[in-house]
């Protein structure tokens, strides 16, 4: 195996702590519940190897967050181990076990877990739980972690009371987080709660954090509140855990208003002050509800807190990209401008991605594609991504630059940018553009050649370019493919209100049956607005329910 400076650097720093004296390169041999590293040649472990236990454990944290390690070198390492002996020691085989599952060698992993001399402790089962979740597999993660709770049960049988502690628990409940079973997730926190463990911040955050990924939001706050914070578990993370749940639930108006009470409690107790994360999550709740003038605060909360002197420096650039795209969602784009220009020396792919949808949205198409023309220039690993190159369809839509936006839809799908194919989002966007040009033709083959499948946006876009076009009979062969899918209530509005403009009310009325045969409802209209910081959201009521609610009374 060609020499690989990262191992080589991690061994020549190890060589002058080493309590013994450099060895000579291994050779292939078997210890007790190992695997064979077979094809693991002798020099990869070269002169200056670590020869003890201390040596071997600092080598091997390296390698297992080192991106550039490989399964052979893992197998290298753990050849080197079983030559010295050292295979057998507690914490250089729980490290290897660590190793061999950051680098996909779950195989080496189970051998070396179920081979434990003298059985398995806490530290091994959190590494195999911890391991496989971090490989995705989050359902053998959740299996491993409840098997854990199981030995940990000396009551039952073949239970060896294993003692389950906190970092154990964190492990298991980011795994149930990943795997989004609420049923699997209640189950884990009620073995953890009747193994007696005493939950720490990091565990207190994961529990949180596993119920609202599970999509019990309600009993995700309950525990939040549960926090003893006395102990000081509720940190800055709890905070952020939560008001982020809040955020990606759609519950903006309480993200908001969970910063505020942050606020105070930090005033009042000491609580940590917000970080880049927490300001992050709470400048998308204000973009997605257009709470400006809290956006604004926000802003002018990170200046005289100096958190950041520029938003340039480092640290800065997702709370700046966080700035314009508040900005730009709550109309103010000169204000999104500034903060873009300001952030020039550290711009990354999601500051351009965010001014280019930013502009587009404005209608300033040509200052959008003037940014992605400087965004391609930029070098630096700043290249057009799937969101950037949205913003680009959107403006060309917007402008009316159909044969430059489908040009640059024909571009992605060639993969001449950095590889990034269309999405059913980008096809949706050249539907919209051929649509509002009156090309209805070309819009419909464009549906028809893609290969992905249309969702409810693309087949709106084409609906509302028929109703503005007065194209009832293409109107009708697309809502008959919208009837083999997952119809959107918005299609068969439109459709009714096709009808109806033409004075075709019986088909209209036919079209509304149709929606309450397949329960398809209409969503209500919603607003918002900004009082003295505070967001109210409006949410319109059908009339009839107001009617049916008064007569109840």
């Amino acid at each position: 195996m060609a020499a690989y400076p990262l191992q080589q650097q991690a061994l020549h720093l190890q060589r002058q702590h080493s309590s013994k004296p450099a060895t000579t390169p291994i050779h292939h041999q078997t210890s007790h519940g190992n695997p064979q590293p077979d094809g693991v040649p002798a020099a990869s472990i070269r002169l200056g190897a670590p020869t003890d236990a201390h040596g071997l454990r600092a080598l091997i944290r390296t390698l297992s967050s080192a991106s550039s390690a490989t399964a052979a070198e893992a197998a290298a390492v753990h050849a080197h181990a079983a030559k010295l002996g050292l295979d057998r020691e507690r914490t250089v085989r729980n490290g290897l076990i660590t190793l061999y599952l950051a680098r996909g060698g779950r195989a080496a992993a189970a051998s070396l877990f179920h081979g434990f001399p003298g059985g398995r402790d806490v530290v091994s089962w959190t590494a195999m739980v911890t391991g496989h979740a971090r490989r995705g597999l989050a359902a053998e993660a959740v299996a491993l972690f409840l098997e854990m709770l199981d030995d940990g049960d000396g009551d039952s049988s073949g239970g060896s009371g294993l003692a389950v502690d906190a970092v154990a628990a964190a492990s298991g409940f980011a795994a149930c987080a990943e795997l989004g079973d609420l049923a699997v997730a209640g189950e884990a926190h009620r073995r953890v709660t009747a193994a007696g463990v005493t939950l720490d911040a990091i565990a207190w955050n994961a529990l949180v954090d596993m119920y609202a990924k599970c999509g019990d939001l309600a009993t995700a706050r309950r525990w939040f509140e549960a926090m003893p914070t006395a102990s000081k578990s509720r940190t800055v993370v709890s905070w952020n855990t939560m008001i982020s749940a809040l955020s990606r639930a759609g519950e903006h108006g309480e993200a908001l208003a969970l910063f505020r009470e942050m606020q105070r409690a930090g005033t009042a107790a000491g609580t940590p002050p917000p970080d880049d994360a927490t300001l992050v999550a709470v400048l998308g709740a204000c973009a997605k509800l257009g709470a400006f003038g809290t956006g604004r605060w926000v802003h002018a909360y990170i200046m005289r807190k100096q958190r950041h002197r520029e938003l340039a420096d480092g640290g800065g650039v997702a709370v700046g990209n966080a700035l314009i795209d508040m900005y730009a969602k709550c109309g103010a784009v000169e204000d999104a401008v500034a903060v873009f220009e300001r952030m020039a020396p550290r711009r990354d792919a999601c500051t351009y991605a965010s001014m280019i949808t930013g502009l587009a949205a404005h209608g300033r198409a040509g200052d959008a594609l003037e940014v992605f023309d400087a965004m391609r220039r930029a070098g630096g690993g700043v290249r057009p991504n799937g969101v950037a190159l949205l913003g680009v369809l959107s403006a060309c839509c917007h402008a009316g630059r159909v044969d430059e936006g489908l040009r640059h839809l024909r571009d992605m799908e060639r993969r001449r940018y950095a590889g990034v194919a269309p999405g059913v989002e980008h096809y949706g966007c050249a539907v919209d553009m051929l649509g509002r040009a009156g090309r209805l033709d070309e819009a419909e083959a464009l549906v028809a050649a893609m290969p992905v499948t249309p969702d409810a946006l693309v087949w709106g876009s084409l609906l509302a370019a028929c109703r503005a076009a007065g194209d009832v009979e293409r109107a009708e062969r697309v809502m008959r493919r919208v009837g083999e899918g997952d119809g959107d209530s918005g299609d068969y509005v439109l459709m009714s209100n096709m009808y109806a403009s033409r004075g075709r009310h019986g088909m209209a009325v036919r079209v509304r049956k149709k929606m309450r045969k397949r329960n398809v409802r209409k969503d209500p209209g919603c607003s918002v607005i900004e009082i003295d910081g505070v967001a109210h959201e409006f949410r319109a009521v059908p009339a009839n329910s107001v009617t049916r609610s008064l007569d109840a009374e």
